[in-house]
């Protein structure tokens, strides 16, 4: 177990209410979704376990942690209430009963007080990231819902920091609460720090990711706006990059970071709000394109690199001053290394989407056979599948991808054809 588990976890399992200083990758909600499960009863088909995130992101990676656990157990169902999306699709899945609600402040708070949501039997209540909710302005909307909650329901708190506003609510809402500060967040991760000086920093990031032989790497900008902008120009530059932030869509936001997740995109160029809670097995490096305004952003942002006990690298572009020192970061600047003429490595993988998902259930399985026999693929050369309930994505080699999409876009998957289309 990682400290922050060992820690909280014989707390959490005795019922007590926990408050964690955590964090991010220091393996936190492995600790408070095992705690969740063991107090379900799958008989039960009520709300049992209320998991507020403060992004849609972080949400669905809470919730798919969650799913994978509870499997072992069986009949329990995780359902993730986020902004975004329509509510009437949410309010028909709750008239069907879930244990467990996984959420972000918003969406939850409407669906409580419209009625179609009730925490009236709520055994526990998570905040996840207690700190960058408050941040966001959730304050409120946290402080209604858990008004909803049973008088007698266990509450768990894991935050990166404690903002006064925590500790504000931990007073008037927790009784006799065990306070757990890890040793693994006093402990300098394994990240190679670097700040480079340069004229041009968007011509600087192409050669920076091939002397430092990255393949996958997330850069940091501080609006939306610069994040499209810095997207769209590294693009041109022959790096094949997508963006990530607040203004865009669900199903766009989705389909963006399972590209990333697979190997299809290299450079996901994201806001910090986008960018909170991402966690991408393997990532190689973070970039700083803008310096973030606060010191916890930063801790944040390079927290995305070098998890689970690997090395990693955490880049920050400067012009002009070094705006590192003015919050309190201590990393000096240094020339650009030597650029070469090496060419960008393609990314590797290529995602195919498939029109149907597990509502029609087309089970990995499924997708797997009819690779090996109509393409004739070999099992390592399949990457991830992602399946959604209507839609199902593949990575697929990228050199093979337009020959895979020809073999079965008239071939039938499971006795029936689908609608097949690339992304890129």
């Amino acid at each position: 177990m990682t400290p922050i588990q060992n820690d909280t976890l014989a707390p959490i399992l005795e019922g007590k209410n926990v408050v964690a200083q955590a964090a991010t990758g220091s393996g936190k909600t492995l600790a408070f979704s095992l705690g969740v499960l063991e107090r379900i009863d799958p008989k039960r088909f009520e709300v049992q376990s209320l998991l507020l995130c403060p992004t849609r992101e972080l949400a669905e990676q809470v919730a798919k942690v969650i799913r994978s656990l509870a499997s072992e157990i069986g009949n329990v169902k995780v359902l993730t209430l986020c902004g975004g999306v329509p509510m009437k699709g949410q309010i028909h899945s709750l008239k069907h009963g879930a244990h467990i609600i996984v959420g972000t402040p918003g969406r939850v708070l409407k669906l409580l007080q419209i009625e179609a949501l009730e925490l009236k039997d709520a055994r526990s209540v998570i905040l996840d990231e207690a700190d960058h909710m408050i941040d966001m302005g959730f304050i409120e909307d946290i402080t209604a819902i858990l008004g909803f909650a049973p008088a007698d329901t266990q509450y768990l708190l894991f935050s990166a920091t404690y903002p006064e506003a925590i500790l504000s609510l931990v007073s008037s809402l927790m009784e006799n609460p065990v306070l757990i500060r890890s040793q693994a967040t006093s402990d300098k991760p394994l990240i190679d720090e670097i700040a480079y000086q340069c004229d041009d920093k968007l011509f600087a990031i192409p050669h920076l990711l091939a002397h430092h032989a990255i393949s996958n790497a997330m850069i940091f900008c501080n609006t939306k706006i610069e994040t499209d902008k810095v997207c769209t120009a590294l693009n041109a530059l022959g790096v094949h990059a997508l963006a990530l932030h607040g203004d865009m869509e669900q199903f766009d936001r989705n389909e963006t970071m399972i590209q990333f997740r697979n190997g299809s995109v290299s450079v996901l160029v994201a806001t910090d709000v986008a960018g909170r809670g991402i966690d991408v097995d393997g990532l190689d490096a973070i970039i700083n394109y803008d310096v973030p305004t606060q010191k916890e952003r930063y801790l944040h942002r390079i927290g995305r690199t070098g998890r689970a006990g690997k090395n990693g690298l955490a880049i920050t572009l400067l012009e002009g001053d070094n705006l590192l020192a003015q919050i309190d970061i201590s990393v000096s600047p240094r020339a650009l290394p030597p650029f070469s003429d090496a060419p960008l490595s393609i990314t590797p993988m290529q995602t195919l989407s498939i029109d149907a998902g597990r509502k029609e259930k087309l089970r990995p399985g499924d997708i797997v056979g009819a690779l090996i026999h109509e393409c004739g693929l070999t099992k390592e050369q399949i990457g991830k599948i992602d399946q959604l309930d209507h839609l199902s994505y593949l990575a697929v080699p990228r050199l093979l991808a337009k020959p895979i999409y020809q073999n079965l876009k008239n071939r039938p998957i499971k006795g029936r054809n689908f609608r097949l289309w690339l992304l890129d």
